[in-house]
């Protein structure tokens, strides 16, 4: 099972139908994404609730005055069955500088803004437009 694709999935869902918030379940990877998410000001909020071993995420989604989610678009890239990994200066803007890519480097998880700068390449998990 493919964890990063449903907390992906999860988010998407629930904006599409303009839900306040989503329940995921916790995990160091979840709660990286979640925090990259909310330093990148496409959440609101998110707390951990619970203790182990049924930690969950709570996440508040954004939204505009007119209801528009602030996540248009979001897409896992790396899968399973078929890894993307990108050197430092493969690395190109998304969407014309508007989306982010996630990438899981060898210092952690960061948005290819941060990558480039640290002059780091990795594996591309997800596109958030």
């Amino acid at each position: 099972m493919d964890t990063i694709s449903n907390f992906l999935v999860q988010i998407k869902n629930a904006l599409a139908v303009k839900k306040p918030f989503v329940v995921t379940p916790y995990s160091k990877f979840n709660h990286e994404l979640a925090r990259i998410l909310l330093e990148e000001k496409y959440i609101e909020n998110f707390k951990i609730i619970g203790k182990l071993p049924k930690k969950i995420l709570k996440i508040e989604l954004k939204y505009d005055k007119n209801g528009i989610p602030t996540i248009q678009e979001i897409k896992r890239i790396s899968k399973p069955g078929r890894r993307l990994y990108l050197k430092n200066k493969q690395l190109k803007p998304v969407k014309s500088g508007y989306g982010r890519y996630i990438i899981s480097t060898s210092s952690g998880l960061m948005t290819n803004i941060e990558a480039k700068k640290r002059n780091l390449g990795g594996e591309i998990i997800c596109e958030i437009f």
